[in-house]
């Protein structure tokens, strides 16, 4: 193992000196740069890998964000009464949605008072209805309540006013309604003291809603709102309710209010079984745990691609050694260790990840705008949701790097120099 001739190629090593890493790179990036095809071929399924993974985790998360909106917007320190209480998952006793003949507005006014964690109640029956005005008409729903019903559900009124305790307790034919209806029957025109007709029944419209948009399947904006005893009496003939609103004093008291509505309930239906009390807070725990699910479910799936691309990378450096068997021979007959060759392919390979992963977070950050634009979610990128699978491509590359750097750093010089 002489001293070096001149005009000798590139090395890593320098007779039997310490390699310099910084030179070990250098020849990496000018293996890589000589290669574009194979470089960018290599490459490609890394680039994909994290894309899809930052893309996956970004839509996951945007779909938790969208979720908790939605179950925020029901109000703040909410508790939902609905009929039926459920002891499995999907399955109610007596009293579900479909019968309705448990809740009156008995029990709202029992909450009212005899609650005093509760600030305010308000009780909900809804249905589909067809709803005509002129020659216009269209499918909606309607929200029959009362006028606590702003305050639970933090509505308001953009114009107009809502209906009170005495349209409650008269039965009068009046209605609020959203930005849509008008949208839809009548365009531009201000309907606030038109009539419309729901069934057979005529409303006198004395507000509209402000704009509130949609909110999981529904479109808030598409509700009527009429008085309960309104719609119980004149449209739907019913005197039970579907679902009890209770808004407690502040966050502190969700849980005595929630006792309070129990003990009440429990005394005049007679069983706990009759009716079911949701807590908001353990709705929006148990959307977060669905959701959180979801997007592992899907960087899981993306993943997938990672590790198939890192199987390309192994391939083709693989591939590589075989091109290179003369220049391995060579390097280790002028002085390379086993350790130099070792080291020179993994940071080859190393290098192929690190900038297929640098490709694939840009890739992915404008997939995710583009997906968010598509899905009308937030735009849920986060650090993590960078730096894991960026992380995650460099430990591929160096993972799948080791069996063709070993591979060639154990090739015999004599045979390696004879290789054709």
């Amino acid at each position: 193992m002489g001293s070096r001739a001149k005009g000798k190629p590139k090395s890593c090593v320098k007779g039997e000196t310490k390699m310099n890493p910084l030179e070990c790179v250098s020849i990496a990036l000018t293996s890589v740069k000589n290669n574009k095809m194979r470089s960018g071929l290599t490459a490609l399924g890394v680039i994909i890998g994290v894309a899809a993974v930052v893309i996956m985790v970004a839509i996951g998360e945007g779909a938790n964000l969208q979720i908790s909106s939605h179950i925020q917007r029901l109000g703040s320190n909410l508790l939902i009464i609905t009929p039926g209480r459920i002891r499995e998952p999907g399955v109610r006793t007596m009293g579900a949605f479909g019968s309705m003949d448990v809740l009156t507005l008995d029990e709202v006014e029992a909450i009212r008072n005899e609650c005093p964690s509760v600030a305010a109640v308000a009780p909900e029956i809804s249905s589909r209805v067809q709803v005509k005005y002129g020659t216009s008409s269209m499918q909606t729903q309607l929200v029959a309540t009362t006028p606590d019903y702003l305050s639970v559900r933090t509505f308001d009124v953009s114009e107009g006013v809502f209906f009170s305790d005495m349209d409650i307790l008269s039965l009068n034919k009046v209605a609020v309604v959203g930005q849509g209806i008008v949208n839809e029957l009548s365009p531009g025109e201000n309907l606030i003291g038109k009539e419309i007709r729901v069934g057979e029944t005529r409303l006198l419209i004395i507000g509209i809603m402000e704009t509130k948009g949609q909110s999981g399947m529904m479109n808030i904006d598409d509700i009527i709102y009429v008085p309960i005893t309104t719609a119980q009496r004149r449209i739907l003939g019913t005197k039970y309710v579907r679902t009890i609103y209770a808004q407690a004093r502040d966050g502190n008291a969700m849980n005595s209010a929630n006792n309070e509505i129990e003990s009440v309930l429990t005394a005049r239906l007679g069983k706990p079984e009759a009716f079911s009390i949701s807590n908001q807070a353990d709705i929006l725990e148990a959307a977060h745990d669905i959701t959180r699910i979801f997007t592992v479910l899907l960087a899981g799936i993306a993943g997938v691609s990672l590790l198939v691309g890192g199987i390309g990378v192994m391939n083709i450096m693989l591939v590589s050694v075989t091109e290179r068997t003369k220049e391995i021979g060579l390097r280790k007959s002028v002085g390379a260790r086993i350790s130099d060759i070792l080291l020179q392919f993994l940071v080859e390979s190393i290098v192929l990840s690190v900038v297929g992963g640098a490709i694939g977070i840009i890739v992915g950050i404008a997939g995710s705008k583009i997906a968010a634009g598509v899905t009308g979610w937030p735009n849920a990128i986060s650090v993590a949701s960078i730096l894991i699978p960026f992380s995650f491509a460099v430990a591929v590359g160096l993972f799948f790097g080791i069996y063709p750097a070993s591979k060639a750093a154990r090739l015999n010089p004599v045979e390696a120099l004879r290789y054709e």
